[in-house]
């Protein structure tokens, strides 16, 4: 994959797994990475990780569902680096496991607040820095519950099919304009979301899962993180508006 030398990169979710991995890589590949979390620590992690390995990195501290702190993030990477060319909107939470007559109101509302509307606010500020810099490409992290549905997961399910819709709308808006703008569909990937939820290696949860999946066994970030920087690179020069599923097999079933 060619390098990114003089281009920029904003990852939100870049404290930890699947966003941190997309942030090292890019910075691997040379980019200047504006890494945006809602923790802060978590954030300033990943920032001296990509500075211990040579890269250029800073931290933003957002939280994806408040429109205003994501315009705000935009313009410190234009402040900061002075263009845009790749955007990651990765930030999501996993939410309440319930039925959805049973799903509480506050829940459902949290989880369409960050996993859809910030997706919304990501790419209503990304798109307009990118067409200042002449272009640029966008991937949204979606699931695979953005392709089939999932049950006790109402809300999860649908802000990611909600994210296929507006990733395949803003793909046929800008194409033109030289935006690209794809999704990558995970499987379940060890991450802290899946710690979180009591999903670990030996339970019969985590068992359950890996099942699902024709490999029969969890994802890891940096599978998923290698595929958002080549979905960014020139290398996808013709791709756009896609749902990429990279999820060991779980769709094909």
């Amino acid at each position: 994959m060619s390098n990114m030398t003089g281009k920029v990169a904003v990852v939100t979710g870049a404290g930890s797994g699947i966003g941190r991995s997309a942030a090292l890589r890019f910075a691997e590949k040379d980019a200047s990475v504006l890494v945006s979390d809602i923790s802060e620590k978590a954030g300033d992690e990943t920032v001296k990780l990509i500075e211990e390995a040579g890269g250029k990195a800073s931290f933003f501290k957002a939280d994806v569902s408040d429109a205003a702190q994501v315009e705000a993030m935009v313009k410190a990477a234009i402040d900061t680096y002075g263009r845009l060319d790749y955007a990651v909107n990765n930030a999501g939470i996993g939410g309440e496991a319930n039925s959805t007559a049973d799903y509480s109101l506050e829940g459902w509302h949290k989880v369409i607040g960050i996993n859809l509307n910030g997706v919304f606010y990501g790419l209503k500020y990304e798109i307009p820095a990118m067409l200042e810099s002449g272009g640029g490409s966008i991937v949204n992290v979606a699931s695979i519950l953005g392709l089939v549905g999932f049950a006790q997961s109402p809300a999860y399910v649908t802000a990611k099919h909600g994210v296929m819709g507006l990733t395949k709308a803003a793909a046929i808006e800008y194409a033109q304009a030289g935006i690209r703008v794809n999704a990558i569909n995970p499987g379940f990937i060890e991450t802290q979301l899946l710690t979180d939820a009591g999903i670990t290696p030996g339970s019969d949860l985590y068992a359950f899962l890996a099942s699902k999946h024709a490999m029969n066994r969890l994802g890891q970030p940096d599978e998923i993180g290698k595929m958002i920087v080549m979905l960014c690179s020139d290398e996808a020069s013709f791709v756009t508006g896609i749902p990429f599923p990279v999820d060991g097999g779980y769709t094909a079933q």
